[in-house]
């Protein structure tokens, strides 16, 4: 799905619904076990239409879980609301989000264009036409599948670096090369959600 194409009052109107969403999903999920079942009809076209996204959840610096899609299969808004849930509750590498946590977490939203494959005969040549800081780029090999989002690259702002890790993240040796290895590169809209609010937060606690 390619970015929406809005205006700035609507960009902004449409991020805040999405935020609200997510925060709402997340506070459903500790009240109830589930994630919010969220009504498509009730939100304005553009968050109605299929979209791909990826929910990011920190405590400081830390990291406090990051799940997302990266097919456009449900309306952007019921992705957006699965993902949150997912993020605080469902990412392997972390316990659930407690009521505790709630205040001090921060929530970004990335809002995934469509993937573009990249045609490229070489590690070499993949090197020479990443854009860091803007590409984020998924990777495949038979069953095994890694994706790092464009923020990736502040941690790690060396094409070289950033690709050895998301092989090592899909699985595969760091200096790994086949021919059929599949590469797709995509752009982000990044909304960034701050934290839930100490009043709101302490509604759930």
């Amino acid at each position: 799905m390619p970015l929406p194409e809005t205006s700035g009052g609507q960009t902004r109107a449409s991020d805040a619904a999405l935020l609200d969403v997510a925060w709402g999903s997340i506070q459903h999920g500790l009240w109830h076990g589930t994630r919010l079942e969220v009504r498509p009809w009730q939100f304005e076209a553009a968050l109605r239409e299929l979209g791909a996204s990826f929910v990011t959840l920190r405590i400081g610096e830390e990291l406090r879980g990051c799940t997302g899609t990266l097919e456009a299969v449900r309306p952007l808004v019921v992705d957006v609301a699965h993902n949150a849930f997912s993020s605080a509750f469902r990412d392997s590498r972390f316990a659930p989000v407690s009521p505790e946590e709630i205040a001090h977490l921060e929530l970004h939203i990335s809002i995934l264009d469509s993937p573009e494959q990249l045609a490229v005969a070489s590690e070499e040549d993949l090197i020479r036409i990443l854009r860091p800081g803007r590409d984020g780029l998924v990777l495949e090999e038979g069953t095994q599948r890694a994706t790092f989002l464009p923020a990736v690259w502040e941690q790690l702002p060396d094409p070289q670096d950033f690709l050895g890790h998301l092989k090592q993240k899909a699985g595969l040796p760091a200096g790994y090369w086949s021919p059929t290895l599949r590469l797709f590169r995509y752009a982000v809209r990044e909304i960034e959600g701050g934290r839930l609010g100490s009043a709101r937060a302490a509604a759930v606690s």
